[in-house]
């Protein structure tokens, strides 16, 4: 490809809403354009990575057995009708009518779609096992979309189901699934790890999620020194500590004004960990107060998890809510009576606890449970952190960032049991499919991909996605020695199957080098004052060092390190 005749309108200042490293050099780069809040364009070098990461994905899929299908995104309500999530998926899913005002929703995801796809003609146990997967673009009215393409309202996802007869079957998908996953990331040369997440919305036995180690990733990983597993923070779970102390008398002692837990923990002179945090929340549209320790932050995942209701069905309860049975800022456990009360089991571990008094002013100290309070017993709802001891016993936890590229969950027979999709087994007899479900945010890898290589200059992609493997450089494309030697050069590499990019425009060289930086393609080639010589510069975007080589010294390094690249 032609530089002079490519489009490519590079920018030279960041875009003021970029956050982020990828958002920031894919904008300048002319990789992305910005459309709308959450709504992005990809420009041909954009739509060049996406296409070699699709190609990296396909080839991962299809190796491990799966078959690639597509299904529309415009989804019919009575399809989610089916499984019951027409009114419980949330605010996030955008619904639209036709103009017979029939109702559907834009595929925010696709269990529904899939096992409707099947349902009807997948009816033997001789069908199965299968594997079906697509490469589609998503659709969430995402409440905040940030960080580019990474949270986007509109993104090209793969999503692939097993359907199988049995748990045994899903534990196969399941774990080749994961391999499949390990090949594509591993190809895209992301360095992730696999951690243990939350089920949530999507429900099922168990679920992991493959994060690409990020600073400036939204996910938070938990893991240990001394095993090999990890977590997200939604997930982890950490020992909370015992405080058993001989039972104070229960006192009521003034706290004027001191509403927070800081404040009550340094004024009372206690451990934020023995005072109780009140979260005051409407589940459904009904008040329900959860109890945890002051050091600790809720866990809503685990909160939703334990309640069984949606996301978008729990809200932080205003003031006039909470003063039809406490005083706001001043909540305790003691005298509630007529609502919920939902009580972290690690308070019950703990004696002689400050608690609020549903007084204005006023708090309670050497509070004791069952003695002075009671209420449900959640067995843990709290956020596991950087530097608790994990609940398994394998030491302290540290933690990473990280941008979640992909999911695999094991969903057994929610959606096939909801849908009414079943097969008949050896005997006759009818049974639920068992679901597998995989997703591979194949945008957002882009952006991820980006979060790990580059520098103050630009993007540094790996040899297996960027848009283009190699660069030439024509310095002065007037003086004919140099023309002549970059297409010699160009032809070359392009009979050697390289895809190759010619910088032939009429620009000052330092607009072409700072282009050829921002943009990362892997392997350059330089032809400058010694063409006439036959002598070229030769670079990599990851080192940046030159070295002078003669025309065919230059092709063939480059041609063997693409190579070499691309089978590892």
């Amino acid at each position: 490809m032609r530089l002079s005749n490519y489009y490519m309108p590079t920018l030279r200042e960041d875009p003021v809403d970029a956050e982020t490293a990828s958002h920031k050099l894919l904008t300048r780069g002319a990789f992305i354009r910005r459309q709308a809040s959450g709504i992005y364009s990809f420009l041909p070098l954009g739509k060049k990575v996406i296409n070699k990461i699709e190609a990296i994905v396909r080839d991962a899929m299809d190796s491990h057995g799966a078959i690639e299908v597509s299904t529309s995104i415009l989804q019919p309500r009575e399809i989610w009708d089916a499984s019951g999530r027409w009114e419980t998926f949330g605010p996030e899913m955008f619904k639209i009518k036709d103009r017979h005002d029939r109702e559907y929703a834009l595929g925010p995801t696709a269990e529904e779609s899939f096992v409707d796809l099947v349902k009807d003609e997948l009816n033997s146990y001789k069908q199965l096992p299968l594997n079906i997967y697509q490469i589609v673009d998503k659709f969430r009215d995402e409440k905040r979309p940030r960080f580019g393409i990474n949270r986007s309202r509109d993104f090209l996802m793969k999503d692939a189901y097993t359907f199988d007869q049995d748990f045994e079957g899903l534990e196969k998908a399941y774990d080749n699934m994961w391999k499949a996953y390990e090949y594509a990331f591993d190809k895209m040369k992301l360095d992730y790890r696999i951690v243990e997440g939350d089920t949530g919305a999507m429900g099922g036995r168990k679920s992991h999620e493959f994060m690409a180690l990020a600073e400036s990733g939204e996910g938070v990983i938990l893991y240990t020194e001394n095993s090999d597993k990890a977590y997200t923070d939604e997930k982890a779970r950490s020992i909370v500590p015992v405080i058993k102390e001989e039972e104070k008398e229960l006192e009521l002692v003034k706290t004027t004004d001191k509403k927070t837990i800081e404040d009550v923990s340094e004024f009372l002179n206690e451990e934020k960990i023995k005072c109780a945090k009140a979260v005051d929340l409407l589940v459904e549209g009904e008040l329900v107060f959860v109890f945890i320790p002051g050091d600790r932050d809720l866990n809503m995942a685990k909160l939703i998890a334990y309640l069984g209701v949606p996301e978008h069905e729990i809200f932080m309860a205003d003031d006039e809510s909470i003063e039809k049975y406490t005083e706001p800022g001043y909540t305790g456990p003691i005298g509630l009576k007529d609502v919920r009360v939902i009580i972290d089991k690690s308070l019950t571990e703990i004696n002689n606890l400050v608690v609020g008094a549903n007084k204005a002013g006023y708090h309670y100290i050497n509070a004791n449970y069952k003695r002075d309070f009671d209420g449900e017993i959640a067995e843990d709802l709290t956020l596991a952190k950087e530097g608790d001891d994990a609940y398994d016993g394998s030491g302290k936890y540290l933690s990473a960032r990280g941008i979640e590229v992909g999911n695999i969950f094991q969903l057994g027979t929610k959606y096939s049991e909801a849908i009414g999709a079943n097969f008949l087994d050896q005997n006759g007899v009818s049974k639920p499919f068992v679901m597998g479900s995989y997703g591979i945010g194949v945008s957002r890898s882009v952006s991820a991909i980006v979060e790990q290589n580059h520098d103050d200059k630009g993007i540094i992609w790996p040899t297996s996605v960027a848009p283009f493997e190699a660069i030439v450089t024509i310095v002065n494309p007037n003086k004919e020695e140099q023309k002549e030697l970059g297409e010699e050069i160009y032809k070359n590499l392009k009979d050697a199957r390289i895809d190759v990019l010619l910088d032939d425009r009429k620009e000052r060289p330092g607009v072409k080098f700072n282009d050829r930086d921002l943009i990362g393609i892997p392997y350059r080639i330089t032809v400058g004052k010694d063409a006439s010589e036959g002598i070229v510069e030769y670079s990599k975007r990851s080192d940046l060092e030159n070295i002078n080589l003669n025309k065919e010294e230059a092709v063939e390094t480059i041609i063997e390190n693409i190579y070499k690249d691309l089978q590892d």
